[in-house]
């Protein structure tokens, strides 16, 4: 996708010959006295044009128009949300004529918020999967064109938005594909891919690395598998050496069985997205070898299959894990947590700032929340209120969640230190519970999007999410230059891996 921004009125617009124009209103503004904006007035005026974000008039050739199709989409009160729904409507409404170009403009001035909105949703709206087809689709629109009252005062912000598209798509993407277009070689594939960008690297350890860490909770969960484990290693310097980062550990389950435990037939398909997690890591890390913020980040994926054969571990099984703490498997379709602890304790070598974990980890968190806000889970209230607010600026929404000590007590078992489930009352919060234990001491939140990280039925597919989330956060993350330096203890850890 092309994306253009350009200092354009409602004016000039008249006179752009692309396929199609898209004009967003917000209630309320009051228009200069050119064609469109009359255009506007009138189907204002007339009630064909509502005031309710997402209400959008097709129009054909209306006269002094230079594009052949114009489509007046109602933001509501132009904030980020309402213009998101306007934008999402109507770009869906011109995908319908096969246009090739389309420009969208503001009837009034929108800020850095509203441009980044416009731009991710048009994205959304014109994305098309195409990996495993025959013969695929291409996206009808080839460039999208975005007209604002003064391009120059919105470039970075223009930047920074299409960047974050480019990996909202890149975890869509493989996010996307089946088990068998995207095994833990695969993933691990894309992602030294990434080490192309401008500082970033990759490193991936294999099964015997793995195992030689100690990482038995990772490798119990893998062992089921004809498909080899990989552990990948991302890293993006963007400060000084000496900067602490912060550490994002994705899920990467590329396929989920259940094992032993096996889940129920029915859109058992669906567990290609168990790798949600590990793919808004790749995403995101896409996006700052664009962007470039001054900021550290660290990556760990790590990435297996939960399949059955008969080496795959069962009920009543007790593994170790790379902390020490020893864990029953009570249920092996809990396994998000077994790989996420070994990568967690992992984390700790590098004595980060903050440790973010993203994972389809629980479908009681779908339960509670649905497929509208992600479930977080935080050990520090500094940090789970700057990613709400990180939330709320990107329109990627989450919910802060309880982590009491009580919910704990259900993890208890008189077999090793800790089972691997605490019943079904709760199954959200004793799942975070179970990771809480493996964080440290380290300001540590947990993002579980089993509910929003892809959809069922029709519109079945990923979502992209908490890309932008977690974008949101580093970014402002590196503008407020929040950061502490590593002690010499824990670089010296790192370089020793």
């Amino acid at each position: 996708m092309d994306f253009q921004i350009k200092t354009l009125s409602t004016a000039q617009a008249a006179t752009d010959k692309c396929d199609a124009l898209i004009v967003l209103a917000a209630a309320g503004a009051s228009p200069s006295k050119d064609v469109i904006a009359t255009l506007v007035a009138d189907a204002r005026k007339s009630g064909d044009l509502g005031d309710k974000a997402g209400k959008v008039l097709a129009l054909y050739r209306p006269a002094r128009i230079a594009a052949p199709r114009v489509l007046l989409a109602s933001v509501g009160d132009g904030k980020p949300a309402s213009v998101r729904t306007g934008v999402l409507a109507a770009v869906a409404a011109a995908k319908a004529a096969d246009p090739k170009r389309v420009a969208i403009v503001f009837a009034q001035p929108t800020d850095a918020a509203g441009l980044r909105s416009a731009v991710i949703a048009a994205a959304d709206a014109s994305y098309v999967y195409t990996a495993t087809k025959s013969k695929p689709e291409p996206r009808s629109i080839r460039q999208l064109d975005f007209g604002v009252a003064d391009s120059a005062a919105l470039r970075e912000a223009f930047g920074e938005a299409a960047a974050t598209v480019a990996g909202i798509e890149l975890a869509k993407e493989w996010a996307n594909r089946p088990g068998n277009h995207c095994t833990p070689t695969m993933l691990a594939e894309a992602a030294q891919k990434l080490a192309a960008l401008p500082q970033l690297k990759c490193e991936v350890l294999g099964p015997k690395e793995v195992q030689k860490l100690g990482m038995g909770a990772f490798s119990a969960v893998a062992q089921g598998s004809a498909e080899p484990l990989r552990f990948i290693v991302l890293r993006y310097q963007g400060a000084p050496k000496d900067e602490a980062p912060v550490v994002l550990v994705g899920k990467g389950i590329t396929f989920d069985t259940g094992g032993v435990s096996l889940k129920p037939a029915a859109e058992m398909d669906e567990m290609k997205f168990d790798m949600c997690g590990a793919a808004s890591v790749l995403g995101v890390f896409r996006a700052l070898g664009d962007i470039r913020p001054s900021i550290n980040v660290v990556g760990l994926i790590p990435t297996c299959e939960n399949m059955n054969d008969g080496r795959a571990i069962k009920p009543g099984d007790v593994i170790t894990s790379m902390s020490g703490q020893t864990i029953e498997i009570l249920n092996t379709d809990a396994e998000g947590r077994l790989i996420l602890c070994d990568a967690l304790s992992y984390a700790r070598r590098f004595d980060p700032a903050v440790v973010v974990d993203i994972a389809t980890l629980t479908g009681a968190c779908v339960v509670a929340l649905g497929g509208v806000r992600s479930g977080l889970f935080a050990s520090d209230d500094a940090l789970a209120d700057a990613l709400l607010e990180a939330g709320e600026a990107s329109q990627d929404r989450c919910w802060r969640m309880p982590l009491d000590d009580d919910y704990a007590e259900g993890l208890k078992t008189n077999f090793a230190d800790v089972a691997n489930v605490a019943g079904r009352a709760g199954g959200a919060v004793t799942a975070a519970k179970f990771l809480q234990r493996f964080a440290g001491d380290f300001p540590w939140a947990h993002l579980d999007i089993a509910g929003t990280a892809w959809k069922s039925g029709a519109a079945k597919g990923a979502t992209g999410r908490p890309v932008g989330l977690l974008l949101s956060y580093l970014l402002e993350r590196a503008r407020q230059g929040d950061a502490r330096p590593v002690p010499r203890k824990a670089r010296r850890h790192a370089k020793a891996r």
